[in-house]
C-alpha cells in the first residue's frame, strides 16, 4: 500500500464502502482502470478527518458509506477515454439523462484533473438502519454520481426533506474540515488539502 493512504474501512470504524468503479455499476458500466480491488481509499489526513464525522453519525443511529476516494490518474485518463467515444452511451438514461455526453467536462461533472488524485477528496453519503437491520441510503434527491442540475448541492429541485438532509450534512461535513463542492453534494474535499500540488497514479490494490 502507498505511504500515507489507507482502507477507509480499517482507518475509520463503522463506515461502509461501496467502490462502484472498480466494478460495472457506475457511468461508464465496466471497471476502472486502477481500481484493481474492491476497496475504497483515501489519504491518512482524510481518514482522521472522518473519524469524529462518523463519531457523531454513529451516535445517532446513521454511518457513512463511501463511493470513492483516492483515484489513480489512470482511471481519470480512462474517464476521458470514455468522453471520446461518442457512441457509448449505454448507461446515458441512468446516469446523465439531460446532460450532452460532450459536455460532461465543460459543466464540473468530470474534470481531466481530479482533486481525488491528490488524496483529499471523497464521495460519500449518509446511510440509516431501518427497522429490519438494513442500512438504507438518507434521501438527497438524487443518486450518487447523477450528472444533473439535481445534484448541484444548492438545487431547489428536489424536495425540502432532501435539501434539508444535505444542508444538515455539508454542515457535518464542513464542521469537520471539508469543503463541498457546489455540482455534487455528494463530493467533499479536505482542507487544507494534504497533497495540494500532487497526482498520484497508483493503483488500488
Amino acid at each position: 500500500m502507498q505511504d500515507g493512504f489507507v482502507d477507509v474501512t480499517e482507518a475509520v470504524p463503522g463506515v461502509l464502502a461501496e467502490p462502484r468503479y472498480a466494478g460495472r455499476n457506475n457511468f461508464m458500466g465496466e471497471p476502472v482502470t486502477g481500481y484493481d480491488a474492491d476497496k475504497v481509499m483515501v489519504s491518512a489526513e482524510v481518514a482522521a478527518a472522518l473519524v469524529p464525522v462518523q463519531a457523531e453519525l454513529a451516535a445517532k443511529g446513521m454511518t457513512l458509506k463511501l463511493f470513492d476516494g483516492y483515484r489513480p490518474q489512470q482511471a481519470v485518463d480512462h474517464f476521458m477515454r470514455w468522453i471520446s467515444d461518442a457512441c457509448d452511451t449505454k448507461n446515458k438514461a441512468d446516469y446523465y439523462p439531460n446532460v450532452a455526453k460532450g459536455d460532461l467536462v465543460q459543466l464540473g461533472y468530470i474534470a481531466e484533473k481530479s482533486g481525488h488524485s491528490r488524496g483529499g477528496s471523497v464521495d460519500l453519503t449518509i446511510v440509516v438502519r431501518g427497522a429490519d437491520g438494513v442500512w438504507s441510503e438518507m434521501n438527497m434527491g438524487s443518486p450518487w454520481d447523477l450528472f444533473d442540475e439535481r445534484s448541484h448541492a444548492g438545487s431547489t429541485l428536489v424536495s425540502q426533506t432532501a435539501q434539508a438532509n444535505r444542508k444538515m450534512f455539508a454542515d457535518l461535513m464542513i464542521r469537520h474540515g471539508f469543503k463541498p463542492y457546489s455540482e455534487e453534494w455528494w463530493h467533499f474535499t479536505l482542507d487544507p488539502e494534504p497533497y495540494p500540488n500532487t497526482y498520484f497514479d497508483f493503483p488500488i490494490k
